[in-house]
């Protein structure tokens, strides 16, 4: 029985990780491309992190560390393939990092050998979750992730700290923990993202300013913070890029998500933003675009969201849910944007650069009222019917 349901579960997993994947022809919105099979999900960690493999001492074969779900991956494009640092969960809640690779970042993902081991430098540190990673100039790869803890000045169970951790890393293989960054004026931090060139001679990061775990309170949207030294990284000023505004998609909250990509236009932001619905709250993805000189200054910011859950994709652990913390641009300037669905699996959007640009600095920006948003489509109609008339066959 041991041997019959290993090779059985092992043939079911070699199957899904040389599943070809294909683009879903039913969706077109001209910007990007949706992928029909998620790129990562539990499915896909191997089978030897979670069953004992031993008949003597597992002789029904039973987990005995399961997986919960996989999501929320750091990205990075290293020697032309594709790498995804993915937020594993475990069935105990514990979240932690594995290293995935892809020679063309649409299928065929297959996890390291073994799951990262950061140096344990903060004995009340409880989880660990959702990295971003950035190829800085200084030549290090960095991630930076949620650290979390539990808060000990609460009498609430489920009240927890959030800062900011480092790590950095130049093969994905060998990690060194660096210090929390430290924010003088911001109590907790989460969804931050280290830009990859320095700003003025110092290391940047994107914040997220928080009163408190859950909620922004008087963090107004994504800020924006400088240190000198990324060893022992404290910034004691943060300006804001990104506002949430009432009505919108960043209503409740909003924070980075990829690291920023360099344009010849401005860094484009792909970003997470929050409302509050009667079914909970709803986690969607938008752009914006800040200065090439100052990357604190937004320039562009198209209305709306760029993608949202959709289908399948609307069920699972926390449902309703679309989170990027990882976006690659490849060789040929192709951009691939990886996205979890309701904290339970990872998905892929492929676009261009140019796309990207297009769809950034071409879109209108939300005029925040329901009687300008309808004349601003009205003008959109009127134009379209202009262009028909003179065009018409």
């Amino acid at each position: 029985m041991f041997h019959e349901n290993y090779y059985k579960e092992l043939k079911k997993y070699e199957e899904l990780i040389h599943k070809k994947n294909h683009v879903d022809e039913s969706f077109y919105n001209g910007i990007y491309e949706r992928y029909v099979n998620p790129v990562l999900t539990r499915d896909h960690v191997p089978l030897f992190w979670q069953y004992d493999l031993n008949p003597e001492t597992n002789p029904y074969f039973m987990k005995r560390l399961g997986i919960n779900a996989v999501m929320n991956s750091g990205a990075i494009y290293l020697n032309g393939k594709y790498y995804l640092v993915a937020r594993i969960e475990g069935d105990d809640r514990k979240s932690f990092f594995g290293v995935a690779e892809s020679d063309n970042g649409i299928d065929g993902f297959e996890f390291f050998e073994k799951p990262i081991l950061f140096e344990d430098t903060d004995k009340k540190e409880t989880n660990v979750y959702d990295m971003r990673l950035t190829k800085h100039e200084d030549g290090y790869i960095y991630g930076v992730f949620c650290s979390e803890r539990k808060d000990e000045s609460n009498p609430d169970l489920s009240a927890a700290v959030a800062s900011a951790g480092i790590v950095r890393t130049k093969d994905l293989v060998n990690w060194e923990r660096l210090p929390n960054l430290v924010t003088l004026r911001s109590p907790q931090q989460r969804n931050v993202c280290l830009h990859p060139e320095f700003v003025n001679g110092k290391y940047a990061f994107y914040t997220r300013p928080m009163d408190d775990f859950i909620d922004t309170g008087s963090g107004s949207g994504i800020g924006f913070g400088l240190c000198d030294d990324i060893t022992h990284a404290v910034i004691d000023e943060e300006k804001m890029t990104s506002i949430r505004k009432y009505h919108t998609i960043t209503e409740v909250k909003n924070g980075a998500g990829a690291v920023p990509i360099k344009t010849d236009r401005g860094w484009i932001h792909i970003a997470h933003g929050v409302r509050n619905t009667a079914a909970g709250l709803r986690y969607v993805i938008y752009a914006f675009a800040t200065d090439l000189n100052d990357p604190s200054k937004v320039i562009a910011e198209p209305s709306g969201l760029l993608i949202g859950p959709r289908g399948n994709e609307r069920v699972g652990d926390v449902s309703n849910v679309c989170f990027t913390n990882g976006a690659i641009v490849n060789d040929k300037n192709e951009v691939f944007i990886y996205y979890a669905s309701s904290d339970t699996r990872m998905h892929v959007a492929t676009t261009t650069i140019d796309k990207l640009i297009d769809y950034v600095f071409n879109t209108p920006s939300d005029p925040l009222r329901s009687v300008e948003c309808v004349a601003q489509r009205i003008e959109l109609i009127d134009k379209n019917l202009e262009y028909l008339k003179k065009n018409k066959a």
